[in-house]
């Protein structure tokens, strides 16, 4: 389904009855990263998945989409649903995302659930990094997109899963490069979140890949302590959604059962 949004078009569903949960995608990925889940969360759950501005069939508000703008726009949407208390599942990007939501509209949430994210602003090494990554995408969108996405996965798995990184490549490509640069440009200022980690009121759980080359294992186990999180380790890369698919759901539902 489409909806107008500060005149651009936004894509989204909604899949079953029940409580809400929202399931917010990554950075170069769109709402069909969770096909392999709905199925089994809309059996008890209404699983409403967004695609995120300038990514999927959604459109770009300018050239930087923050975290904020995001967020916005993704309660935008939930307002349109009359939905007023859900359940977050954030990966990657997409956690960043629900930290900003979360900041700005605390009251609304039953839980949230931190896919291999952090609520961490970027170090200045990963702000350099981004900067790189804009020139590249500038240079050349399809060769950063190609380079890009194998990159997520442990060093293993990506002759193991090469079928579907080839599928999410094919859709990356797809992006505009305006779309991923406000996406990068977006990343690179988001602010520190931990507070969230120790101020909510709802349960909050982070899923941690032990071999996830985008994320520092140290500072993600480092910024939950003495906090009321609950950390739950796979034992590969960022895409746990391809790499860990049984195990996730698992924990999704019983991350769920809570709220």
């Amino acid at each position: 389904m489409n909806l107008i949004y500060k005149n651009i078009s936004i894509h989204y569903s909604s899949i079953g009855k029940g409580n809400a949960v929202v399931l917010i995608h990554g950075f170069l990925e769109n709402s069909t990263m969770w096909q392999g889940i709905i199925p089994e969360i809309s059996k008890k759950y209404r699983v409403i998945c967004i695609d995120l501005l300038g990514h999927g069939k959604s459109e770009s508000i300018g050239y930087i989409h923050t975290m904020t703008k995001q967020a916005e726009m993704v309660k935008f949407v939930l307002n349109h649903l009359k939905l007023r208390k859900y359940t977050f599942i954030g990966h990657s990007m997409g956690g960043y995302i629900a930290l900003a939501f979360a900041q700005l509209y605390p009251t609304n949430l039953r839980g949230l659930c931190l896919m291999n994210s952090t609520a961490l602003p970027d170090t200045e090494e990963k702000k350099i990094n981004r900067d790189r990554g804009i020139v590249a995408v500038k240079q050349n969108a399809k060769t950063f997109v190609r380079i890009a996405i194998p990159m997520l996965f442990s060093e293993k798995n990506r002759t193991f899963f090469t079928s579907e990184i080839k599928q999410i490549t094919n859709e990356a490509l797809q992006l505009s490069p305006q779309g991923i640069i406000a996406a990068l440009e977006g990343m690179k200022i988001r602010k520190d979140l931990t507070s969230i980690f120790t101020n909510s009121q709802y349960p909050i759980t982070m899923i941690i890949g032990k071999e996830d080359p985008a994320l520092d294992y140290n500072s993600l186990i480092q910024q939950t302590k003495n906090t009321k999180v609950e950390v739950i380790e796979f034992p590969d890369g960022h895409m746990s959604h391809i790499e860990n698919r049984e195990e996730l759901i698992t924990t999704f539902l019983k991350f769920l059962k809570k709220n």
